[in-house]
């Protein structure tokens, strides 16, 4: 009855009602998009092309990040990827670029000029995938007589372009979303297309129960299991070290003396400040093994056949290891320990027992490396629970949503979507989303 209560309470705040409905109407133009098939193809002629795409690999990916585009060769086939890769990019240069380090320090008007750079960036990143996804067609399975136009430079012009508008708008139906609707455009964009391959993916594996050995109890299991890995994804993703922080106040006579009263403020360490980064570079680190299956050597024929399976030992305990790094590299890049303490020593802030400016910024480094180690490992685990999960005869397709990138982001993206809902009804008096608790009265 609170759930009913609370969702009735969201729809009577008229500015969030008006955000909802629009987040949900632009979500209906691109699940829409991802439907409508290139110019020159024959869509009825692509069910083989798209069973390439149920198992792991980069491909299987790709198509749940674009909520099956991909395998279905759709004008949102490259969906809002070159645009992350663009960001990823942009982030990585910002620490080596000067100019764009200025930027970082400009505020507003460097963010805007930032992410012009970033649009840039994606237009120029999609004329490099356009083309090579349009090639790659055949090899990927796509049959001869599934083509309908004969001249294949047309077809790659005509669908370069088009696939490059289909990023553009997909780009753009995000930032409508961030400015006039409710939670991250992009994120959103992405988790729905995640979200659009999962009943497909449960249905598969029901079917597959049903009909082999299996039963609804396995089903059942499952279901509990794949519900106890994302109560751990989100305990994952919230889990902080709060580091106290007390600050000066300045007298009467202009002087400055320590706050040792009242409520000590906190600073807050993310156990997983990365993110879904170390996964998604991990990721794209391991097809390079697979690279070396082109040579003629043994030992590489070896090496990619040892590392084709995802589900395989050696990858994934490779893949576990990556992550771990990369988590550490990753998070040395993205907490400004020094600009945290700086900020700390500028608003007359210290914490106890801790000299301000190099001490503290040492400080904050040593208890990132200590959060960071288990954060870390419980990422790597969460990554490989796939692997595990197919050892109990789970089909592929579903048992990439027990860990993972999908998974991870449904739930940063779920949790941050919530939170924004939960800030519109705190301020508005209700009871808050996250957390419920007696109704209180509205405010007119």
């Amino acid at each position: 009855m609170k759930l009913i209560e609370t969702i009735k309470n969201i729809w009577r705040i008229d500015e969030l009602r008006e955000r909802i409905i629009m987040t949900f109407s632009l979500l209906l133009v691109f699940r829409f998009g991802a439907q409508v098939t290139i110019p020159g193809i024959d869509s009825t002629a692509l069910a083989a092309f798209s069973q390439n795409f149920q198992g792991g690999g980069i491909g299987s990916i790709l198509n749940a990040f674009t909520g099956g585009a991909f395998a279905k060769a759709s004008v949102f086939a490259l969906g809002i990827m070159p645009y992350i890769s663009a960001s990823i990019v942009v982030q990585l240069m910002g620490i080596a670029v000067p100019y764009l380090q200025k930027l970082q320090k400009e505020g507003e008007s460097g963010r805007r000029k930032i992410n012009q750079i970033t649009r840039w960036l994606t237009i120029g990143i999609c004329l490099i995938q356009a083309p090579s996804y349009l090639l790659s067609l055949g090899t990927l399975g796509v049959p001869d007589e599934a083509y309908i136009w004969d001249n294949q430079t047309v077809f790659l012009i005509v669908n370069t372009f088009i696939l490059l508008t289909g990023t553009v708008f997909a780009m753009w139906l995000g930032e409508k979303i961030t400015d006039k609707g409710i939670g991250n455009g992009i994120s959103l964009l992405i988790m729905v297309g995640i979200i659009a391959t999962l009943p497909q993916a449960f249905f598969q594996e029901l079917v597959t129960r049903i009909e082999g050995a299996g039963s609804y109890f396995v089903i059942l299991l499952e279901v509990i299991l794949w519900l106890v890995v994302i109560l751990g994804c989100i305990m994952l993703v919230m889990a902080v070290r709060q580091i106290p922080v007390q600050y000066a106040r300045r007298t009467a006579t202009g002087d400055y003396e320590k706050n040792l009263s009242g409520n000590r403020q906190f600073l807050p360490l993310k156990l997983n400040a990365s993110g879904v980064m170390p996964i998604i570079f991990a990721q794209a680190i391991m097809f390079v093994p697979q690279a070396f299956g082109q040579l003629d050597a043994g030992w590489a024929k070896s090496i990619a056949t040892a590392f084709q399976d995802n589900f395989g030992f050696w990858y994934n305990l490779v893949f576990a290891l990556l992550i771990i790094i990369f988590t550490y590299f990753y998070t040395a890049i993205t907490v400004p320990t020094n600009k945290m303490a700086e900020d700390l020593k500028r608003s007359n802030g210290f914490i106890p027992g801790v000299r301000p400016g190099t001490e503290t910024a040492e400080y904050l480094d040593k208890i990132m490396s200590q959060i960071t180690l288990p954060g870390s490992i419980f990422l790597a685990f969460v990554a490989i629970i796939p692997a595990f999960v197919s050892m109990m005869g789970v089909t592929q397709s579903w048992a990439l949503f027990f860990g993972g990138t999908s998974l991870l982001i449904m739930v940063g993206v779920a949790i941050d979507t919530m939170q924004q809902i939960n800030s519109y009804l705190l301020n508005r008096h209700y009871d808050g989303l996250i957390k419920t608790g007696k109704n209180r009265k509205a405010v007119a």
